[in-house]
C-alpha cells in the first residue's frame, strides 16, 4: 500500500524500506521521525521552489543525514559527523547498485546539510535535504508551507520537546570531536552546552599561522 503524507508519496522500494529500517533501528525515535520529516518538508519546499528531486535519492539523503551522530556510525573523532553519514550512504547506495552520479548527489546532500546557502546552488537532491533540515530544525520556510500540510506531517511524525532534544542529540553526537565543528554551525551547539568550549577563531588561526606576515 502506498504511503502518502501531506500529498507526498513515501518511496516504497526495497532500498527505501531497508533505509527506513536501518535508521529506525540505530537512530531511535527522535532522529527517525526527524529524518522522515526532513524528506517530507524537503519535498514540500521543493514544490514551492520549483525543484523536483529523485524521490528515492532524496529519501536516502534525508534518512541518512544524521546517521553520523549515532554510536554505530561515529567512525572517528577526526571527521565531521556529516562525512560519516555521507560515507555510510555511499556504502549503502553502492550495495544497491545505484549509479555513481546518484551516489554523489546523496553524498553531497548529507555532507553539506549544515553548510548554509551552498546546497541551493546544486542539484535538487542536495538542495532539498538542506531545505527539509532547515524547515524542521530552524523553521526556515515554515510560514511558506500550508499549515494543513505541517499538521499532517507532524501528526505522522510527532516532534515532542524537539528543540531541546535535538540540541542534546547534536551535543552528544560531536562533543568528542569538537575540532570538527570549525567553520560550521555545530560550534554554536558546543559553546552552549559543553562547559569551557570555545570555537576555533578563524582570525586567530590566520594571525597565528607560520607565515611571518
Amino acid at each position: 500500500m502506498i504511503e502518502k503524507i501531506a500529498g507526498v508519496v513515501v518511496p516504497d522500494s526495497f532500498m527505501a524500506a531497508e533505509a527506513t529500517e536501518l535508521v529506525r533501528e540505530v537512530a531511535g525515535p527522535l532522529l527517525y521521525h526527524h529524518s522522515r520529516r526532513v524528506y517530507l518538508f524537503g519535498t514540500l519546499q521543493g514544490r514551492r521552489l520549483g525543484l523536483e528531486a529523485d524521490p528515492e535519492l532524496l529519501y536516502v539523503g534525508a534518512m541518512f543525514h544524521d546517521l553520523g551522530l549515532t554510536e554505530p556510525y561515529r567512525r572517528t573523532t577526526e571527521r565531521r559527523f556529516e562525512i560519516d553519514g555521507a560515507d555510510e550512504a555511499r556504502r549503502f547506495l553502492t550495495s544497491h547498485g545505484v549509479p555513481e552520479a546518484g551516489i554523489r548527489k546523496v553524498w553531497e546532500a548529507i555532507a553539506l546539510h549544515t553548510t548554509p546557502e551552498v546546497p541551493y546552488h546544486l542539484e535538487p537532491e542536495v538542495a532539498l535535504v538542506t531545505a527539509g533540515v532547515e524547515t524542521d530544525v530552524l523553521g526556515v520556510g515554515y510560514h511558506r508551507l500550508d499549515p494543513r500540510d505541517i499538521a499532517e506531517v507532524t501528526a505522522a511524525h510527532p516532534r515532542p520537546d524537539f528543540k531541546r532534544r535535538i540540541l542534546a542529540a547534536f551535543t552528544e553526537g560531536f562533543k568528542d570531536r569538537p575540532g570538527t565543528t570549525f567553520g560550521t554551525v555545530n560550534a554554536d551547539v558546543l559553546e552552549h552546552f559543553v562547559p569551557g568550549f570555545r570555537h576555533i577563531d578563524f582570525v586567530e588561526v590566520i594571525m597565528n599561522s607560520d607565515w611571518p606576515e
